[in-house]
């Protein structure tokens, strides 16, 4: 999981990076960052709340990996 959880903080800077580039840039490079920055940024979110454990689930993640639903 912790490797879900840096994979998720990349993601964020990066894709914060890119939206943050795109105020500079011309008019079709700032539409292309969007179109692709803005959902990375929303995703890495969800990747980072998926690696953070609930407390009743502390225990079964490290006894038995995810293996999904």
């Amino acid at each position: 999981m912790d490797k879900v959880r840096i994979l998720g903080y990349i993601i964020c800077v990066a894709s914060l990076l890119g939206i943050i580039i795109g105020f500079f840039t011309s008019e079709y490079l700032t539409i292309a960052l969007a179109i692709i920055c803005i959902p990375l940024f929303i995703f890495s979110f969800g990747l980072i709340n998926m690696a953070k454990p609930k407390k009743d689930e502390v225990k079964e993640r490290v006894e038995e990996p995810f293996t999904g639903y």
